[in-house]
């Protein structure tokens, strides 16, 4: 704001004079563009404000266990001493390594509009709503109690195939999958390729799914508080949004230095048309 209170000192010397016009004009524009800088406290991600450090925030809280929504695909594998008595079960080929490759877009289960799969022998089940660890133990009651004697040995494992997520706005737009259990907006933005200089950090919309509807959440990324915020870590289908900042749409420089230079050719410009206006 020094660049503003010069002008307006050197306004209040020149009263009444043709170049009065020009300067207020200059004026006004020295205080859009430089108020409108890109500074550091709109790009640093989880900044220690008011003497709170990361420290004083304690143990972050793990977010509560899944619960399964319509859409998600689900790799799920029986295992036993006897491979072929659960090979009905497991794809032809599927191996651990694999079970979350994209070939389980063909091989996994995925949760349809009512909330269920279509296991092999087994048929419909519904796991909507239903954790990780219940559709586990679920699947193993069901297998032992239709098709295996009790005194048999199997093992299943249940995994969602991937995180999926989707970016828009200041972040670019692609729908992103990390093969990772859970997932903190940080990681999810780093995999989306950061949040670009224009991009409002200070209020990031994460529009979740939930059983009934979809809900929109706000959250802070400058603010270490965003730690403990219940959006910290992102969910499966979850939407994060990225506004533009206000600075944008005003068409200024990202830097002080861009903007010095768009108004010192302004200032030119004025200048030049106030000598040439002068001497006709």
């Amino acid at each position: 704001m020094f660049y503003c209170s010069c002008l307006k000192l050197i306004f209040v010397r020149n009263p009444s004079t043709t170049m009065n016009k020009y300067l207020v004009f200059v004026y006004l524009i020295f205080c859009v563009f430089f108020s409108s800088c890109i500074t550091n406290r709109d790009l640093v991600y989880l900044q220690e404000r008011e003497g709170l450090t990361a420290e004083d925030l304690g143990l972050i809280e793990q977010p509560k266990p899944y619960r399964v929504q319509v859409n998600d695909m689900l790799s799920i594998r029986v295992k036993a001493l006897d491979q072929e008595l659960v090979s009905i079960f497991n794809p032809v080929g599927e191996s651990d390594s694999g079970s979350q490759s994209g070939g389980l877009y063909f091989n996994g289960f995925t949760v349809d509009m009512h909330g269920n799969i279509e296991f092999p022998v087994l048929g419909k089940m519904n796991v909507l709503g239903f954790t990780i660890a219940e559709i586990k133990e679920k699947v193993e009651t069901e297998l032992l109690k239709q098709y295996f004697k009790e005194t048999a040995e199997i093992f299943v494992t249940v995994k969602l195939a991937g995180l999926k997520y989707t970016t828009i706005g200041e972040i670019g737009t692609g729908v992103h999958t990390l093969l990772q259990d859970r997932v903190n907006i940080i990681e999810a933005l780093a995999n989306a390729g950061d949040i670009t200089q224009t991009g409002d950090r200070k209020d990031v919309l994460i529009i979740r799914q939930y059983p009934e509807g979809q809900r929109i959440h706000h959250i802070d990324l400058t603010d270490v508080k965003a730690m403990k915020s219940p959006y910290y870590y992102i969910e499966p289908n979850d939407i994060i949004l990225v506004k533009p900042l206000k600075r944008k749409a005003l068409g200024a420089g990202q830097t002080a230095m861009q903007n010095l230079a768009t108004i010192s050719s302004i200032v030119s410009l004025l200048v030049s048309t106030y000598f040439l206006t002068r001497n006709l």
